[in-house]
């Protein structure tokens, strides 16, 4: 045991302001968490390792003081790290009903199985003799998408939604080049997610964009009436972001298709209609999957994405390598084809994400997958049917898996769309999807899914119906305009905070 004499302890005063510069602004259990940087002192480190004597290469050391880490403790660390967890909201918080995003729960057989590891332990350079197990997962998972959209090929490569949009739309135009003619413009309807444009006009198309209807729909004949010998294809989400199936599909595709364009339907909302309809049965020739919507991979920073497209039988010789092909017993994968256009990425895609959704394919099995369809669009007309009093709902129809509402109600007494969402976070819930789609001004999209229990959804209905209901109390509806107050970060004026970075390094 070591003593310390205490007249040898140096005692410093501190002055009030010192005081509560060191308190900080925590209170109870509202961490005010500074960054590991400014918790920094010289010499302390998590873990204490002996200099190797005689090692002549120090290079990587040398590199590794020079860097400027943090010198911190372990317990500090971790500390830090947990605190700045107990401030994200997550799914695993509550509901998070984000229009367009299928918020969905990640269940954690899906987990324990991308973990076995037998999957976990793989590496993406190792021989196919090696990785049979890890080929024909991905051959399975090739074959279930196939069925569940009714299409030929799949190719399991892109990292995400926005790159599956793009290799779909490259699937397209190699297809169009090989024809002799790669033709100059898409179709993209104004109610699209931004990605579709920004996917076309970054494989060098012009867009023509279509409006949206006073039903929420696209009519086919807006469509006819720009279709020409130089339009490659149709983006159009089906069902669509207004929440809605766009009825005219099936029409859409026969006139395309007669003037020799594609149909490249946005998958992002298949979760409405998955184990339900085979989009190539309205006559879609390309589509993407977004994993994390449908089957339940994880979202951001739980990921990485994962969107693998699915194409038909015409489009198959151009889908970008590699994707698995079974021959005899054996399973391998195509790395090289003259027809496609090429690889989009390194290695074969985000393989964990592969085993999580086949897992959750298998557990719920066909019928499984129709009743997810069938229970999001239960849950999306539940909720819209209980605030329909409450709020404006500018399409008069039932909905699929989400809807639209606005502040059309609400706006009179002051209180807008922003003030609504941000009074949502006050009661501990994500706000749904807001101002998107722009087709219908200052939009709230919400968004349940499958996964959310009746009383999950009873309290998001009541935290709902309970706002729109203190708007009007005039003094509850100026409130509104402050919240969030209980909060780690309060309300900000998010035109000054976009403009006046505040950023510490």
């Amino acid at each position: 045991m070591t003593v310390i004499a205490l007249k040898n302890l140096e005692v410093k005063e501190n002055n009030m302001q010192n005081l509560d510069e060191i308190i900080g602004q925590s209170r109870g259990l509202k961490y005010e968490e500074k960054l590991l940087f400014e918790q920094s002192s010289e010499g302390a480190c998590g873990v204490d390792l002996q200099e190797i004597k005689n090692f002549q290469n120090k290079t990587g050391q040398q590199a590794r003081e020079k860097i400027g880490l943090a010198q911190v403790s372990e317990p500090q660390v971790v500390r830090h790290f947990v605190r700045l967890s107990t401030q994200n909201y997550s799914i695993d918080h509550g509901i998070f009903p984000l229009g367009s995003c299928t918020m969905k729960h990640n269940p954690r057989l899906n987990e324990k199985t991308a973990r076995f590891d037998g999957f976990a332990n793989l590496h993406p350079m190792q021989s196919e003799a090696q990785t049979q197990g890890a080929l024909a997962l991905m051959c399975e998972l090739q074959n279930w998408l196939k069925q569940v959209s009714g299409l030929d090929a799949i190719a399991l490569s892109p990292a995400a939604g926005a790159h599956g949009e793009l290799a779909g739309i490259m699937t397209i135009h190699a297809a169009h080049v090989a024809k002799g003619n790669p033709r100059k413009t898409v179709i993209v309807p104004d109610s699209a997610h931004g990605t579709n444009p920004a996917t076309a006009a970054l494989c060098g198309y012009e867009i023509v964009s279509v409006p949206t209807e006073k039903d929420g729909k696209v009519n086919p004949q807006s469509v006819k009436n720009v279709l020409n010998e130089n339009v490659a294809a149709i983006m159009l989400t089906n069902p669509n972001t207004c929440g809605l199936y766009e009825s005219g599909a099936h029409e859409i595709a026969d006139a395309l298709h007669k003037a020799g364009a594609y149909f490249y339907c946005d998958g992002a909302n298949f979760n409405a209609i998955v184990g339900k309809v085979q989009p190539a049965k309205f006559g879609v020739d390309v589509m993407h999957f977004n994993l994390h919507k449908t089957f339940s991979t994880p979202h951001g920073g739980g990921g990485p994405g994962s969107g693998p497209i699915a194409v038909c039988k015409e489009l198959e010789p151009y889908i970008p390598t590699p994707y698995v092909v079974k021959e005899g017993e054996k399973y391998k994968l195509v790395t090289e084809n003259k027809n496609s256009f090429g690889r989009l990425r390194g290695f074969n895609g985000q393989f964990g994400m592969f085993v999580r959704a086949l897992t959750y394919m298998l557990s719920h099995g066909g019928d499984g997958l129709k009743q997810v369809a069938e229970d999001a669009v239960l849950n999306a007309n539940y909720i819209r049917s209980s605030l329909k009093n409450y709020y404006n709902i500018p399409f008069d129809d039932y909905c699929m898996h989400e809807f639209l509402m606005n502040d059309k109600l609400q706006k009179d007494d002051g209180v807008t769309t922003m003030d609504i969402a941000k009074t949502m976070v006050e009661y501990g819930i994500h706000p749904m999807t807001v101002y998107f789609p722009l087709v219908v001004q200052a939009a709230m999209l919400i968004e349940p899914t499958e996964t959310e229990n009746k009383q999950s959804l009873d309290r998001l209905i009541a935290v709902l119906q309970k706002i729109a209901i203190d708007t009007k109390d005039k003094a509850k509806a100026e409130a509104m305009h402050k919240n969030p107050v209980s909060t780690p970060r309060r309300r900000l004026d998010e035109v000054k905070a976009a403009k006046e970075l505040k950023l510490k390094f």
